[in-house]
């Protein structure tokens, strides 16, 4: 079945994914030094509202072919969208007019002038809390729980400065728990509290943890480009949480690709050979398949209740079978004529591509 364009439209550059709700789309993108956050009719593409605001961006000397962002996901509950630009600027919207709600600005505590590469972590909401984190290398980090309503903060976590990851939330046996990457660490804090519940080591030279964590119910999967996978348990020994390492693989190693989990399997896009998809025991660490290589720089992946669903750099989307013994591929289809770094949206049988500066809106049968 063929896929055709329905639409595109310019949105600015980004590696940002765009986010649907209420058959409204919404962007974050830049044209520098502004950022623009948009409200996108999903119907035909048309512009419904626009805001720019001042977010002028000194990118590190050693990420010489990246955009300047924005990295991080917008987040949407209930008639507020949240964006975190990457100078740590956090707006809250209204929906439906785009009028500007409340601002928490984070930048005097960005500094690219060592290895940091700008604000990539996504917001996310916990227990009514609107949960971000900030920071940098040389300032450190911090993961504050904010009032959505207000922005006002309800609890504050300060530690080593932050990865490109996201926190997720976690539960374990009724203990909700956020768990994030540092540039050195990964550590779990309490939902409710924000106390730190447990850390551990996970240094990069290069201080880029990336890959976001995934939990698979039983183990924490995290990986790294020069740490390779590693699975941990989270469980309490006399009263205080402990992560443990299960297994590690250091033959698959993600970088800016985030794994996915079904049919106890790990699938996930390793910086290995110029690129290769992978499927892992989730309980062992051991090889399902791995692909031969050259599959891009990389791949942004999602599940579908039959088939895992890889999207490349390179504008191609692979379907693919779930839980074959090898990697087995249904369709491919090339999606846009420039890069595809963000995470694309299954919409039914119609898909949404960002690519290095536009929107598209692809149709199938």
């Amino acid at each position: 079945e063929a896929l055709k364009r329905s639409w595109r439209v310019e949105i600015g550059e980004g590696y940002s994914s765009p986010v649907v709700a209420g058959g409204h789309i919404f962007v974050h993108g830049r044209k520098d030094p502004e950022e623009i956050v948009e409200s996108i009719n999903l119907a035909d593409g048309k512009v419904l509202w626009q805001q720019k605001y001042q977010a002028t961006f000194q990118k590190n000397q050693y990420a010489v072919e990246m955009a300047k962002g924005p990295h991080a996901t917008p987040l949407v509950a209930g008639n507020r969208l949240f964006t975190l630009g990457v100078t740590g600027i956090l707006n809250a919207w209204d929906t439906e007019t785009g009028k500007l709600l409340w601002t928490r600005d984070f930048s005097k505590a960005i500094d690219t002038s060592q290895l940091f590469c700008g604000t990539a972590a996504s917001p996310l909401i916990v227990d009514g809390r609107l949960v971000v984190q900030v920071g940098s290398d040389i300032h450190g980090g911090q993961v504050l729980a904010l009032n959505p309503a207000t922005g006002a903060t309800e609890w504050e976590w300060r530690g080593p400065g932050p990865g490109y990851a996201s926190p997720v939330l976690i539960d374990l046996n009724g203990s909700k728990q956020i768990v994030s990457l540092t540039e050195g660490s990964i550590f779990g804090l309490d939902g409710k509290t924000g106390k730190e519940l447990w850390s551990i080591p996970f240094p990069d030279e290069y201080h880029e943890n990336i890959a976001t964590p995934l939990w698979t119910g039983t183990n924490l999967i995290i990986s790294g480009t020069r740490q390779g996978t590693h699975a941990y348990a989270l469980k309490q020994n006399g009263g205080k949480w402990e992560a443990t390492e299960v297994w590690k693989n250091p033959d698959i190693a993600m970088y800016m690709s985030s794994p996915v989990f079904g049919d106890g399997l790990i699938y996930g896009h390793s910086s290995k050979k110029k690129g290769q998809f992978f499927a892992l025991d989730a309980k062992t660490g051991v090889v399902r398949w791995t692909t031969e290589g050259r599959e891009g720089e990389h791949a942004s992946l999602l599940l579908t209740p039959q088939h895992v669903v890889f999207l490349t750099n390179g504008a191609d989307l692979i379907v693919a079978k779930r839980n074959t013994p090898a990697f087995a591929v249904e369709r491919r289809y090339e999606v846009a004529e420039a890069s595809t770094f963000a995470t694309p949206v299954l919409l039914g049988s119609n898909i949404l591509v960002r690519d290095a500066t536009g929107l598209i809106l692809l149709t199938g049968k």
